[in-house]
């Protein structure tokens, strides 16, 4: 009917839409980071420059999941190496499937570093002058939540790169 190849690269197309998915927790958490900046600046006009670098830096730190969900994208549409292997059609497809569907776990991630984001902020705004002890604090709590993103990308690219099941 296709070719192995064929079916591969349209179930890639599938992958990294659903890849991208993952753009929801980052939209959300630096969202809920922006809308704290708002707030942290109606009530502490004077401080603003500082509660403006807490939630920038925060807000990045929220979109890594996304730039790891946008690298598998990438990969499954211009580099997937599953595509010139030779193995059961079945295993191939799922594995460039289960990639796409492995950078959904990025949802969680942003999702809370935006929150930890949102309340560094917040906390900016309260106590300007312990900016360095919060900003450490939340940036420690958002290394510890992007560990979800992180395990997904190495599943994702164990899956392309090194999979086991082939």
């Amino acid at each position: 009917m296709f070719e192995t190849g064929v079916v591969v690269l349209a179930a890639s197309a599938i992958a990294a839409g659903l890849a991208m998915v993952a753009g929801i927790g980052p939209g959300v958490g630096q969202g809920f980071a922006a809308g704290k900046g708002a707030e942290s600046a109606g009530k502490n006009v004077k401080e603003i420059r500082q509660s403006t670098f807490v939630m920038l830096l925060g807000a990045a730190v929220a979109e890594t999941s996304g730039v790891f969900s946008l690298v598998v994208a990438l990969i499954l549409l211009f580099a997937n190496p599953l595509v010139e292997m030779d193995a059961t059609r079945v295993i191939l497809v799922a594995s460039t499937l289960g990639a796409g569907f492995a950078m959904i776990a990025g949802i969680g991630p942003g999702v809370g570093q935006g929150y930890a984001a949102g309340k560094g902020v917040e906390g900016t705004a309260n106590r300007p002058k312990w900016q360095g002890a919060i900003m450490r604090t939340m940036l420690l709590g958002q290394a510890v939540g992007q560990t979800t993103g992180i395990y997904a990308l190495i599943i994702a690219l164990i899956l392309l790169f090194a999979n086991p099941l082939i």
